[in-house]
């Protein structure tokens, strides 16, 4: 077969990228277009996104690609990060700038929410983990503040779909995005419309969920001349850039949870795909949340804080004249004496701290554990207690599912972290597979494949997976270590359930 050619528009929380998809009808190779920064923008004491910056960039990149791969392109796709949107009046007028989701407008949020419904009957009809950041309790907060902008709004979308909207003039949402709100249901697969409005959160600006695959429509005439594209179809991928890294885990196994995920980047999301949403109160008491995948699977997963901790004390070591580069970084790191400091790397003092080395060391003092003080040190101390973090969610998992897993795929940017990737195979004691790094993308741009009918089921995606990436699997060392250590970190954590 000639070769075709699919588009992903893959935006993260520090830059965005168009990427090519080369399918030759047994391997997907990537080619990157375009590439861009992203990051969260101040304005009067707020976090937004600079939503129409990354827009022209977005069409910058679909110029290149025009220009690179002309007619051979099939189609373009949209991910990115949960929880955050963008509101449109009923003329299509975007209504203020939209937040980030670090921004602090939330803090306090998730307790007032439960004075309204309670803890258990919002995790019934969502079936998600309680994090601040989730939409729910933005929404809440826009729902309070002085002259809010919701009862003008006519359509809510999620980024994704924003651009989707930009792109071909769709106003849906897709399901796998939908799921990281707090707002879905998950047995019903629909808006939690009795929850929504007891919260008093409008509900007639929530549109129909899709999912993923389906084709939106053809691009605007608009944006065709301006890019130099032919007036392709807008497809979903899973736009949720979890649900696209999952999908693209090149695991030969189905039907089964006996192999977890870790999508590891700025966040690291440890998780089993299932069935269907698990909503018992073991799930409620261990906070895990359950966010949708394509053909109708659940990932159970938990939010784990991630490399974030590395790429804030990076940055803090720039602000103060060091320029370390992250192999530096981790050859400071492994040289570093083990276990020296750990901390809990969900605890809320890391979400967003004005200066992330202070935070840990201040964790660190707070809770009887030496203080780091070098570079080394602090990295040291973040990826081990990462790698702990991964040991206690794998128990999670394995007794809300009941199945044992034998084995962990890491996907994504950390995959390039080899430190870490080792230390998760020790902290477990199992095998971990990494690869592809651009499971993202990959992930995106198969399902457009699937919906132009050139590639079949979710086995034959991973199969393509598999002939298109490098892996390399590590085996777990050292265990009367790390089994000691997890003991220390446990009694660290012991009441903590998030």
């Amino acid at each position: 077969m000639s070769e075709q050619i699919f588009l992903a528009v893959d935006l993260g929380a520090e830059s965005g990228r168009v990427i090519a998809g080369r399918f030759d009808g047994k391997a997907m190779q990537l080619d990157e277009v375009h590439r861009f920064p992203n990051g969260a923008v101040g304005i009067a004491d707020s976090l937004r996104w600079d939503v129409l910056r990354l827009w022209s960039e977005i069409k910058i990149g679909l110029a290149k690609a025009a220009s690179k791969y002309g007619t051979s392109i099939v189609s373009v796709g949209v991910d990115t990060w949960g929880v955050d949107y963008v509101l449109l009046s009923a003329g299509d007028e975007m209504l203020g700038q939209p937040y980030h989701y670090r921004d602090r407008r939330t803090q306090g949020m998730l307790a007032q929410a439960m004075t309204k419904v309670p803890r258990a009957e919002i995790f019934a009809n969502t079936g998600l983990q309680f994090m601040e950041i989730n939409t729910l309790y933005q929404l809440l907060a826009a729902n309070l503040a002085p002259h809010s902008l919701l009862p003008s709004a006519r359509s809510f979308l999620l980024m994704p779909d924003f651009f989707h909207w930009l792109l071909c003039g769709s106003r849906v949402v897709e399901f796998t995005n939908a799921t990281t709100t707090q707002c879905l249901h998950p047995t019903e697969r629909d808006w939690a419309w009795e929850m929504l409005k007891q919260f008093g959160i409008p509900t007639d600006m929530f549109p129909s969920i899709v999912t993923p695959g389906t084709n939106l429509g053809r691009l605007r005439e608009s944006v065709a001349a301006e890019t130099g594209l032919s007036r392709i179809p807008i497809v979903t991928p899973a736009t949720h850039d979890t649900a696209s890294a999952v999908a693209a885990v090149p695991t030969a196994r189905t039907g089964s949870a006996s192999w977890a995920y870790i999508s590891s980047g700025t966040w690291s999301l440890m998780g089993v795909e299932v069935e269907s949403a698990i909503l018992t109160p073991q799930a409620l008491a261990r906070n895990v949340t359950n966010e949708g995948g394509i053909d109708g699977t659940y990932r159970l997963l938990k939010n784990i804080m991630g490399l974030w901790l590395v790429q804030e004390c990076k940055r803090s070591f720039e602000k103060s004249g060091k320029e370390f580069g992250y192999a530096e970084l981790m050859t400071q790191a492994a040289a570093a004496e083990p276990f020296r400091s750990l901390v809990d790397p969900d605890d809320a003092s890391f979400l967003a701290p004005a200066d992330m080395p202070t935070a840990l060391r201040d964790w660190c003092r707070k809770n009887g554990q030496p203080v780091p003080e070098t570079a080394g040190q602090l990295v040291r101390c973040a990826l081990e207690s990462l790698a702990l973090k991964y040991r206690k969610v794998l128990g999670w998992l394995e007794e809300l599912t009941g199945e044992k897993i034998e084995v962990i795929h890491i996907v994504g940017g950390g995959t390039q972290n080899e430190l870490l990737n080792q230390f998760a195979a020790d902290a477990c004691g199992l095998p971990v597979v990494t690869g592809p790094i651009e499971a993202t993308a990959l992930g995106n741009v198969l399902v457009q494949a699937r919906t132009a009918g050139v590639v079949g089921s979710l086995g034959e995606i991973r199969e393509i997976v598999r002939h298109s990436s490098t892996m390399k699997e590590y085996e777990p060392k050292e265990k009367q270590k790390w089994d000691a250590a997890y003991q220390r970190f446990e009694a660290l954590c012991e009441t903590r359930t998030t």
